[in-house]
């Protein structure tokens, strides 16, 4: 008897319900930007710009929504404002440019760059990725300390790969009257707590923190457990993962070389940690030899897979309690040794990355205006720079007990505010791993 009652709709009530609900999700999209750019329009009219070309490429909006796996009702994050909701949103955006490059490599080695807010330095850096061999079967991940808009103007060029943008949300550059940036109640430079009636904790040498100094451990301990934790880019990949920074110079033959370099490591080096793409001594270009080298990780093009992150990120309370502002001097001080073996990595003779900053990183972000100079770097590329020169039948030489930050320094200090130390613990436990790890 149901059946009877069944009238099949008209085809001008179909036609009409369809238009009512394309109305419904335009009107919904309208009030979605109100929403998340009510406030400063003016600051961040590229940011809603690029909210709207990108939702254009979105083809699953409700997985894009659950990008960033944070479990923030387990940890205890600061209260966030306006903007750094509105990073946060920006982070589960889907990487540009996937009109261009649909496809990546079965075997990539995915690029994070790690920047602050150096404009000349980075345009320099973007383009030497540019002319890298290989670079566009990659994606490139961007991690910005805060929202600057002529960096992101500068990303906005990118045409040669695969990018994807992510915003540090508790930078303290965010925050412009409360923790983690400076709030009225903060002990500045020496005080006593007990006598200014103020908040903080001092570190080892008795100053109290800075929020543009504290950032830049912030914002890479950060960093790495949203990259090999949280994006859905990257969240399952287990091989190995690049590291630069806005003031590093990378050449041509960069990517296949890494790629050789990570071949040879389980064979030639099976002890060796990451693969770097130049000597640990910054000022250093390479012995120029017919071999492989094995020496203390680098800080200029690392590289190393998720199996090294996990012994990194279980070592989550040394790193973020130890008193130095320095994230690469905290690794070097406490966290490689508590591993019980040399950290060896494993590179050429020959650099395919170079350091050339001379502003330092914490003098990128001033209260009136950014570090800079002229912007120039005079690096000649020559041809053996433009090609693969790392061969697999070389052995392997050996640095052992190189100078350097060892176990039993105490750090140049900096970090040792009680509030910067669980902010950094809570990183550690924003979101929950997933997939099994590759070995080293």
């Amino acid at each position: 008897m149901a059946a009877a009652y069944y009238k099949k709709p008209r085809l001008r009530d179909v036609a009409l319900r369809r238009l009512i609900l394309v109305v419904s999700l335009t009107l919904s999209g309208v009030l979605l930007l109100v929403y998340l750019f009510g406030s400063n329009p003016a600051s961040i009219n590229d940011v809603a710009r690029d909210l709207v070309e990108n939702l254009g490429n979105v083809d699953d909006d409700d997985a894009y929504r659950r990008d960033l796996k944070v479990a923030k009702g387990f940890i205890s994050l600061p209260n966030q404002n306006d903007l750094s909701l509105k990073m946060e949103k920006l982070n589960a955006l889907p990487p540009r440019n996937l009109d261009l490059y649909p496809n990546l490599s079965k075997d990539r080695i995915i690029v994070v760059l790690y920047v602050h807010n150096r404009p000349l330095y980075l345009k320099i850096v973007i383009d030497s990725l540019s002319q890298v061999a290989g670079i566009n079967e990659t994606l490139l991940i961007v991690s910005h300390d805060g929202y600057f808009e002529d960096m992101n103007k500068i990303i906005d060029g990118i045409r040669f790969c695969q990018v994807k943008q992510i915003f540090a949300p508790y930078s303290p550059h965010l925050f412009l009257d409360t923790f983690p940036g400076v709030s009225a109640h903060d002990c500045k430079d020496k005080d006593v707590a007990s006598q200014k009636h103020c908040e903080g904790n001092p570190d080892q040498y008795g100053n109290h923190r800075s929020p543009r100094i504290v950032s830049l451990k912030h914002h890479w301990w950060w960093m790495m457990n949203t990259v090999w934790d949280g994006l859905r880019e990257t969240r399952k990949h287990e091989g190995h993962i690049l590291f630069i920074e806005e003031d590093h110079f990378i050449y041509p033959n960069a990517y296949r070389n890494l790629q050789t370099l990570i071949s040879l490591k389980p064979e030639k080096c099976p002890d060796c940690y990451a693969a770097n793409l130049a000597p640990s001594d910054v000022t250093s270009r390479g012995e120029g030899w017919a071999s492989l080298i094995a020496e203390r990780m680098g800080n200029v093009g690392y590289a190393f897979n998720r199996t090294v992150w996990k012994k990194i990120h279980n070592k989550a309370r040394e790193f973020c309690f130890f008193d130095d502002y320095n994230w690469d001097i905290t690794m070097w001080a406490t966290v490689y040794p508590s591993f019980g073996s040399p950290v060896y990595s494993l590179r050429g003779s020959r650099t395919s990355a170079l350091h050339f900053g001379r502003c330092g990183l914490h003098q990128g972000q001033g209260e009136k205006k950014a570090c800079i100079d002229n912007g120039m770097v005079n690096i000649h590329v020559e041809d053996a720079d433009k090609v693969p020169n790392i061969a697999s039948d070389w052995s392997v030489h050996i640095y052992k007990n190189q100078p350097g930050y060892k176990a039993g320094f105490k750090g140049w200090g900096g970090w040792g505010d009680d509030r910067d130390r669980h902010l950094c613990l809570s990183f550690s436990n924003m979101y929950r791993s997933t997939g099994t790890s590759s070995p080293l």
